[in-house]
């Protein structure tokens, strides 16, 4: 099996990071601990929270405002860690300054939103991707050459859950949706982004859930229909931690993915014969992944990336807007 190449060899770049929160934090870890790129500067609308979040995360420059940030002659890439609500703008300031740009998942509030990011990009010749980590790690490219393999047959059914327990807190993002909060937009676009990779955009999808009492997305289960015999069943929640495990079932045997299927796991493939085998390679961290992806096709000159195409982003988004239009939620200004 053909492994994935190791992060420290993709060429080094310059991160400037828009947004001093918890996965800035997460990401620029990944970033210094496993790659030969560094995080050079750190933008926030609170310059003593940046200045904060810098001297924690070992990162040189602070800026005041997200415009400095994007100024700064010293950034060759900006990461936008901001809430859903804001990766539109923030992602065009970033591209008006000549910026490739890495834009943390969910891409945007809805397709529509997508698209003006990605027309810009177009129009300016930068590199633009989704941060959608899951697409660059070592479990899911073994995944890929599995199913390539026809190991497991003609697919049949995959299941994936995402579930993680909030209290109810309207003054969080997670249930505010002027921040473009709830499940699916946080939790969601994981099982959702899995199946379109592993299958292909879906031929129809049929949603049911229920919401907050704010108005946003509590729980969703969602089955995406691909046509012949396949599906996806997918669910997402706030209320409750979930297994959040998947399972790829085929015609000639099956793939249990550990928990969280969505991060660094293992997998177990049985097949129908009898046969079973383990696929499990510990990997530290696992945001170094989409880092280096980033790197080595900026350095080509690409603007996009294979495993996390503009398409594939709006294929996607446009299944979550789909989802919402059935379960009846929509965000402010929408």
């Amino acid at each position: 099996m053909t492994l994935i190449a190791e992060p420290r060899t993709a060429p080094a770049l310059r991160w400037g990071i828009l947004g001093a929160g918890n996965i800035a934090g997460h990401f620029t870890d990944a970033l210094h601990a496993e790659t030969e790129s560094r995080a050079v500067a750190v933008g926030s609308r609170n310059r003593d929270k940046a200045a904060r979040w810098a001297a924690a995360h070992g990162v040189p420059t602070v800026h005041g405002s997200y415009a400095e940030l994007v100024a700064d002659p010293q950034v060759d890439v900006v990461y936008v860690a901001t809430p859903h609500s804001e990766h539109r703008e923030h992602a065009l300031l970033a591209i008006a300054a000549g910026k490739h740009v890495l834009v943390e998942k969910a891409f945007t509030r809805n397709a529509a939103e997508a698209r003006e990011v990605l027309d810009a990009a177009k129009a300016a010749g930068v590199f633009v991707m989704e941060a959608m980590w899951t697409r660059f790690l070592p479990h899911v490219q073994a995944l890929h050459q599995i199913l390539d393999s026809g190991e497991i047959g003609e697919v049949v059914a995959l299941f994936a859950d995402h579930g993680q327990f909030f209290p109810l807190d309207p003054s969080s993002r997670l249930y505010d949706p002027a921040l473009a909060g709830g499940a699916l937009l946080d939790l969601g676009v994981y099982p959702v982004s899995f199946a379109h990779d592993l299958l292909g955009a879906p031929r129809s999808v049929h949603a049911t859930g229920q919401l907050t009492t704010t108005g946003v997305d509590g729980q969703i289960g969602v089955v995406l229909d691909y046509g012949e015999r396949t599906q996806a069943t997918l669910s997402t929640t706030l209320w409750a931690r979930t297994p959040t495990t998947a399972a790829i079932t085929g015609t000639d045997g099956a793939i249990t993915v550990e928990g969280s299927f969505y991060a660094p796991t293992s997998f177990t493939v049985q097949r129908r014969d009898g046969r079973v085998w383990t696929f499990d390679r510990p990997t530290p961290h696992g945001l170094q992944f989409e880092a280096a992806e980033v790197a080595r096709r900026i350095t080509e000159g690409a603007t996009q990336s294979p495993r996390m195409t503009w398409q594939h982003t709006l294929d996607v988004m446009t299944t979550m807007d789909t989802i919402r239009e059935q379960i009846g939620v929509r965000y402010p200004g929408e």
